[in-house]
């Protein structure tokens, strides 16, 4: 009896020290697992450290062409100035737009008009005489995010997307490549280099609007020219190659680039001269791009009323491109100017094209507020 109990007092003893073994080592080998930190909290800051990866990466998830397109929109202005509309794009938080200069020129205040219809008044801050580039500054759309601004050249084959209002029609996109670089060329006064040629379509109307990537959103370029005759080939200034000199304007808007007004209200000399050499060039080269509605729009009453449209328009058909060259002005006094330049016109007779060079001499005055063409007349050059 003795004998058996002593069995069973050591049996229970050796349980015993092995479940304070057992609990000893679960215990430690815990600890170390763990690594001084509850279990729990580790699994916490794993779920947590996913959940911020997986956020992360969803911010860097790509826009769609749609969103893109939509995002653009509301940056992108229609330009209504004295000699027609244009287009512009919003670039800082200043309220400054990019357009080309040919559309603001002869202009010193302009209305921009925005995705939702609403106008504001824009004053031109900055103006190329050789550069067709122009920056307008909207205080009304000030502090509103811009576009943002590719860093680096577009390349042959990149998807873009061209935004502007193409004859009127605002907020229009179209779609293409970039389909050559490189491509330079003059349409007084502006001298046109490294291009970047686009299959997007573009027209009267989309002259300083954005040539965006289609798959960044970054603006690359500025919609500038287009060459109908040839099946619509258009071309788009590379924004790399201008932007210094936006975003000095910006910094320290040129005041000397806009017509100017004297205390009294009146143009002074220089400006008034400049308008008026900056219109009959703006004139010459509306009908380069066979917009004759803007080129029409810049005749006075008076020579509107004695030539319709369309006889205005069916005179200059056979007209296929005109260069201007020795442009000068005078001051007649009473709002009044004469400006008279050279121009070598190649048109067509006969099925055959012919160079001819002519001495012009137009007169121009204001009528409600806008420089007019108010008469002209020709001489051909032997």
């Amino acid at each position: 009896m003795a004998k058996r109990t002593w069995s069973t007092i050591i049996s229970c003893a050796i349980i015993i020290g092995a479940g304070a073994g057992g609990v000893f080592w679960i215990h430690q080998h815990s600890e170390k697992q763990l690594q001084g930190g509850p279990r729990l909290a580790v699994v916490a800051a794993q779920e947590a450290e996913t959940k911020a990866a997986k956020t992360a990466s969803d911010s860097n998830v790509k826009k769609t062409r749609k969103q893109i397109i939509e995002d653009s929109q509301k940056k992108v202005v229609t330009i209504e100035s004295g000699i027609g509309l244009g287009s512009g794009f919003l670039y800082n938080d200043k309220g400054d737009v990019i357009t080309n200069a040919h559309v603001v020129e002869g202009s010193k205040e302009v209305t921009v008009r925005t995705l939702n219809h609403e106008e504001y008044q824009g004053t031109v801050i900055g103006i190329g005489e050789e550069t067709d580039v122009a920056v307008v500054r909207v205080p009304g759309l000030q502090k509103l995010t811009p576009l943002t601004i590719a860093k680096s050249k577009a390349e042959t084959g990149d998807e873009v997307l061209a935004l502007g209002s193409p004859l009127g029609l605002e907020n229009t996109v179209t779609t293409g490549i970039i389909s050559g670089v490189g491509r330079s060329f003059e349409i007084p006064p502006y001298i046109y280099s490294n291009l970047y040629q686009i299959s997007a379509p573009i027209t009267h109307g989309n002259s300083g609007g954005p040539l965006i990537h289609a798959e960044t959103g970054e603006v690359l370029g500025i919609n500038s020219a287009v060459v109908e005759q040839e099946g619509g080939i258009g071309f788009s200034i590379p924004i790399t190659s201008v932007l210094k000199q936006v975003q000095a304007w910006s910094e320290k808007p040129n005041a000397t680039t806009v017509v100017q007004t004297n205390s009294g209200g009146d143009k002074t000399a220089s400006g008034a001269s400049a308008e008026a050499e900056g219109l009959v060039t703006s004139f010459y080269l509306s009908l380069n791009e066979s917009d004759y509605v803007t080129a029409y729009a810049l005749l006075g009453s008076e020579w509107q009323s004695g030539t319709s449209y369309a006889k205005f328009r069916e005179g200059y058909l056979n007209t296929s491109y005109v260069t201007i060259s020795g442009i000068s002005s005078s001051n007649h006094g009473n709002d009044e100017m004469e400006v008279t330049a050279t121009i070598t016109a190649d048109e067509r007779r006969d099925g055959e094209y012919v160079t001819t060079k002519y001495k012009v001499t137009y007169q121009l005055g204001y009528e409600n507020g806008q420089l007019r063409i108010l008469h002209g007349q020709g001489k051909k050059i032997k």
